[in-house]
């Protein structure tokens, strides 16, 4: 059984037991979140897609920490001019840990 949810704007194919770096959310490590913004549902074969959300189907998580990801480099130059930035950018994420798919 497999989901798709909704999480902050992005899409995620998520099942239980499964870790998601989601964006940055509120909350505490060890809290548990719902995510009521489901797409689609797969239960073994049996598809369905909502129009555009599925009602009555939640997806329940629990938070795990709060990290950065990859450090993402930033340059720009302009030739013949002497001019060069460098900057770096961490995004921040939440790690969530799926625990169930309630229909």
């Amino acid at each position: 059984m497999y989901a798709i949810v909704d999480i902050a704007g992005k899409q995620f194919k998520v099942t239980q037991d499964q870790y998601v770096y989601a964006p940055k959310m509120e909350g505490e490590e060890g809290a548990s979140v719902e995510f009521d913004k489901v797409l689609l549902l797969d239960n073994d074969g049996k598809v369905d897609v909502g129009a555009p959300l599925l009602k009555g189907v939640k997806v329940s998580g629990k938070i795990l920490g709060h990290v950065k990801g990859d450090k993402v480099i930033v340059f720009k130059k302009k030739r013949r001019k002497g001019y060069k930035v460098k900057n770096g950018h961490r995004q921040d994420f939440t790690k969530v840990l799926i625990e169930g798919i309630s229909k």
